[in-house]
């Protein structure tokens, strides 16, 4: 071993973080290696390394024992005491056994493990970093797609989107530039592997972090989020600082914080409700933009049964069910939703003790398109 060699796990120490005592044990290891499978022997060695001089030495060890059974790892009594007199049975005899051409053979394999240890450090590196940055927001660069993934690089590494987890409005092509959300990070044999998402729920709280300061700072608070990517999604807010409007906060000075979001989503549209602790006033907003007349809830099977004024709906089921299938989503309480004639109808509406909390309930809640128009 040359001392240029050892200058190098210095210099590796100093810019890796990898110890120099951990690489030397390993080149040690992978020597003794070596010298087993290049010259066929089989006997218990120690390879001895002078950091000083950078020379190498083989040294063969060998029990002392009264029988000899196999040469390549015992050694007599008599023939131990022939090297030093004081040696008695169940002692370690060391002989070198370096061989001529060794030096060429440990240059190679020294240089395999230096090379293989550093890929190992700087894969554990990235795994460190990236380990604490799950369900975390980084934005990446789309790299190459094929049929199961897109290819984002994150500089140090490349994440993969699954096809699952793509937005169904979004195309991507090479270059482009987009946030994704850190959805699981494993490590493999092969290095980290690392997978993110653009429709996860997390992506849509991480960015309103991102541009809301009262997130950020924890004066307001995401207190559920409900999602369908690419076509439409609702969050609940709250403060409780009572001087604080959640809602207004997260919509932001003509709608800038929220329609922000929005873009980098392509257009997903954002509700943005009020949570309330009471389920009835909860449900309530969460079925925004309709205007909702009473909400009964049963406590039991965790349900509630919404009255909304005829007019209204259509609006509150929306498109294919999704207001109501989001809303039950966001606040984790079954919605069944009846219009006020058949309420009154079938002689659940109204009652003596509803409460009319919902007056100015459109009030607490924001849809982006109508604040921006």
């Amino acid at each position: 071993m040359s001392s240029e060699l050892l200058d190098a796990l210095t210099i590796l120490e100093r810019e890796k973080g990898i110890s120099r005592d951990v690489l030397i044990e390993a080149i040690e290891a992978a020597l003794v290696s070596a010298y087993r499978r290049n010259f066929n022997q089989a006997q218990n060695v120690r390879i001895d390394l002078n950091l000083q001089s950078g020379s190498m030495r083989v040294f063969a060890r060998k029990e002392v024992v009264d029988q000899v059974f196999d040469p390549r790892l015992e050694i007599s009594l008599e023939d131990a005491r022939q090297i030093t007199p004081n040696y008695s049975v169940e002692d370690i005899v060391e002989m070198e056994v370096t061989p001529k051409d060794f030096g060429r053979i440990a240059a190679q394999t020294a240089k395999q493990v230096v090379t293989q240890r550093v890929r190992e450090a700087e894969r554990g590196i990235i795994y460190s970093e990236f380990i604490d940055r799950e369900e975390d927001i980084m934005t990446g660069i789309v790299q190459r797609l094929d049929s199961k993934f897109i290819y984002v690089s994150l500089g140090k590494i490349e994440a993969l989107l699954p096809v699952n987890e793509q937005m169904p409005n979004e195309r991507y092509k090479p270059h482009d530039r987009i946030k994704v959300f850190i959805t699981k990070v494993e490590k493999t044999t092969k290095g980290p592997q690392i997978f993110v998402s653009r429709t996860h729920p997390g992506l849509l709280k991480r960015l309103f972090e991102i541009e809301v300061p009262e997130i950020y700072d924890g004066t307001v608070e995401i207190k559920s989020v409900a999602r369908e990517a690419g076509d439409r999604s609702k969050i609940s807010v709250h403060s409780d600082n009572t001087e604080v409007d959640p809602v207004g906060s997260c919509v932001g000075p003509k709608g800038a914080r929220v329609q922000a979001v929005v873009n980098e989503l392509k257009g997903e549209k954002i509700d943005i409700v009020k949570w309330s602790a009471d389920p009835v006033v909860f449900v309530a907003n969460s079925l925004s933009p309709s205007k909702v007349l009473d909400v009964m809830v049963n406590e039991n099977e965790k349900a509630t049964t919404v009255v909304v004024p005829d007019y209204q709906l259509s609006l509150a089921i929306g498109k294919r069910g999704q207001n109501a299938r989001l809303a039950a989503k966001l606040t984790g309480w079954k919605i069944d939703i009846k219009s006020e004639t058949d309420a009154r109808e079938i002689g659940i509406y109204p009652r003596e003790e509803t409460i009319r909390l919902f007056d100015d309930q459109v009030d607490n809640d924001f849809d982006y398109e109508e604040e921006l128009d």
